[in-house]
């Protein structure tokens, strides 16, 4: 590769490299939020819906058991946004990173999508509440969590496209 193409190239890929760090942030406070329930804490645990909220709050080891799973997937996700910008994710094969950037972000905006048109419509009263969501949990899906999934999604979509466009340099 060229002086002028390796330029352009930095150029070109400079400008994505902050959604990585964002979906690396975004991941790790996802994560962080689960570990802290997963221990008991309990602020903001009312907006996810009663059908998780009761068990979590009766200690059900199976909800428990959920809930640092999915820390850990958040956690390794995070991981994975790192290394789209980081030099050590260049021993990481390409189709591997790909794969698990392309799939972070289909999974999170496919997700966030689907919940946002439900609780809309839960919200404007077109379709039932679900009996294991509630009212106020709904409004915190739609205006909170489901945006909050859409962001995260976004963020790896940024990150994987920029990956995707640029062929990894020799450290």
């Amino acid at each position: 590769m060229t002086d002028t193409m390796e330029a352009s190239a930095g150029q070109v890929s400079q400008p994505l490299n902050w959604a990585g760090y964002a979906a690396a942030i975004w991941a790790f406070l996802f994560a962080a939020m689960s570990f802290y329930w997963a221990l008991g804490g309990r602020i903001g645990l009312e907006t996810i819906g009663d059908a998780i909220t009761r068990p979590a709050l009766a200690g059900d080891p199976t909800i428990l058991a959920i809930v640092w799973i999915t820390g850990a997937l958040k956690v390794v996700a995070g991981v994975v946004a790192l290394a789209l910008v980081q030099s050590w994710g260049r021993s990481i094969p390409r189709w591997t990173l790909l794969l698990a950037g392309w799939g972070a972000s289909a999974l999170f905006l496919v997700y966030g999508a689907a919940n946002l048109v439900q609780d809309a419509l839960i919200v404007v009263g077109a379709i039932a509440t679900p009996a294991g969501l509630g009212a106020t949990a709904a409004r915190w899906h739609l205006f909170f969590w489901d945006p909050w999934w859409l962001l995260g999604g976004l963020f790896f979509a940024l990150a994987t496209w920029s990956f995707s466009r640029h062929p990894i340099l020799p450290v």
